[in-house]
């Protein structure tokens, strides 16, 4: 094999269709864009979610429900995973900084802890939220809880 010998595999090359080079061609006068009409001018730009003139589905279904604008999304942590996280990741005190850097939280995530579960080890919380049962399994277990802002 030599490099001058070197070509592509057959059938991997095309020709480039040669549109609108004459009649002679086979694909001359309208150049393969049919008879008049706006999608035969240079420049045609279809809007977003045209239907050739249907009702396009944004119109045909209903509106329904709202974004609420006040709400606020918290990270949930259940009580019954956190033995896992604390034997995973070897963590002790459960602050926004320590989910973070593991990876379990983003960086401007809220986090609320809830009381799905049981605790068996003894944990300081440092967190956004925290529900009362969740409270409660903590305190019972030797934890702290803290609340942050």
């Amino acid at each position: 094999m030599k490099l001058h010998t070197l070509k592509p595999a057959e059938g991997s090359t095309h020709k480039e269709k040669r549109i609108g080079r004459g009649e002679a061609s086979g694909k001359g006068g309208t150049s393969t864009k049919g008879n008049k009409g706006g999608q035969s001018r240079a420049g045609y730009k279809s809007k977003k979610g045209f239907e050739g003139g249907q009702m396009p589905i944004q119109r045909r279904i209903p509106k329904r429900g709202f974004t609420n604008i006040n709400r606020v999304e918290f990270k949930v942590i259940n009580v019954g995973k956190i033995d896992h996280y604390a034997e995973k990741y070897g963590i002790t005190e459960f602050s926004l900084s320590n989910l973070y850097i593991n990876g379990l939280i983003g960086q401007t995530d809220l986090v609320k802890v809830l009381g799905n579960g049981e605790i068996k080890g003894k944990y300081a919380f440092k967190v956004n939220a925290i529900s009362e049962k969740a409270k409660a399994a903590i305190e019972a277990a030797g934890g702290t809880v803290e609340i942050v802002k």
